[in-house]
């Protein structure tokens, strides 16, 4: 899956054209390198985003396509 498309389904940012601009902007990085919104997720990566001067780090526990609400949050685990 495309890292700005787990990006929004796991709510970790609310649209995928944020996700995608945070992405073009290299405020996303996957396992400590700095990607494109066309990077591919696996189960055991570690994505790390800046929101401003906050920078929130996750391990990817499963990988969903539509999950609901309530499964959202059991796709990844903070850091």
């Amino acid at each position: 899956m495309r890292i700005d498309k787990f990006l929004k389904v796991s709510r970790i940012i609310k649209r995928r054209t944020i996700a995608n601009e945070a992405c073009d902007a290299g405020r996303v990085m996957l396992n400590d390198k700095v990607v494109k919104a066309g990077a591919e997720v696996k189960v055991g990566d570690i994505i790390e985003v800046q929101f401003g001067s906050n920078t929130t780090k996750i391990e990817v526990l499963s990988i969903k396509e539509s999950p609901r609400k309530e499964d959202a949050a059991a796709m990844y685990r903070s850091l």
